[in-house]
């Protein structure tokens, strides 16, 4: 891949999705596939798939395929996957600890360091063995500790401030999962996950396929 090619970020949210279809098909023992095959799978043109792909080098052989678990390696590369990246959560509520147990973040590379939040009652719990601190302890901790992340689920009101702290403590990159769009003016990387945008598409979805019957018949 060419470091100086700056590809679409449409084309890096696509790559989650090959690597967990390709996860899939290295499950069924299937050792290489067409661009034809996979578009079948996963409902995107073979076209698109070839195109996403070549972003990065390409990948397969014309009469080939792609050899599905170099592709699965190669994706997961540039995703970061092989890396570590030491990981904590600020807010241990509903959400917060709900991610704190997904188990699926430390084979992705996630490593949970640490939890924070301010409520007194869950000072000092333990979700997975690790300890509730108070916020109020986090600077001490990022100087004893690396850390690259920081996962947000703390309050829509509280978010800016939690996000500019962490910011300035020399924080890298932020999954923030307030339903505000988070802006920093500092060297960092956000990604903001919107649950209910996601609803809200479900929903017209929803609405687009089986409203319009409804609709005809509350009318009759």
């Amino acid at each position: 891949m060419n470091s100086k090619k700056k590809v679409s970020i449409a084309v890096i949210r696509r790559l989650p999705r090959y690597y967990r279809y390709l996860s899939d098909l290295l499950k069924m023992d299937i050792t290489r596939i067409s661009s034809k095959e996979l578009s079948a799978r996963m409902g995107i043109t073979a076209s698109q798939i070839r195109q996403d792909l070549n972003c990065f080098g390409g990948f397969g052989q014309q009469g080939y395929g792609y050899n599905v678990e170099y592709l699965y390696n190669e994706i997961g590369k540039i995703l970061g996957v092989d890396k570590k990246f030491n990981t904590i959560i600020i807010g241990a509520g509903n959400m917060g600890q709900a991610l704190a147990n997904y188990g699926n973040f430390e084979k992705r590379g996630y490593h949970l360091v640490g939890i924070f939040d301010v409520n007194p009652k869950i000072i000092g719990k333990k979700i997975k063995n690790i300890e509730i601190m108070h916020i109020d302890k986090i600077e001490e901790f990022l100087k004893e500790n690396k850390v690259d992340i920081a996962i947000l689920t703390v309050p829509y009101e509280h978010t800016p401030e939690v996000a500019d702290r962490v910011a300035r403590l020399g924080i890298k990159g932020l999954w923030n999962f307030s339903p505000m769009d988070l802006k920093l003016p500092y060297d960092v990387v956000i990604e903001n996950v919107h649950l209910s945008d996601s609803l809200m598409v479900l929903g017209y979805r929803l609405k687009e396929k089986f409203g319009r019957v409804e609709d005809k018949t509350q009318n009759e």
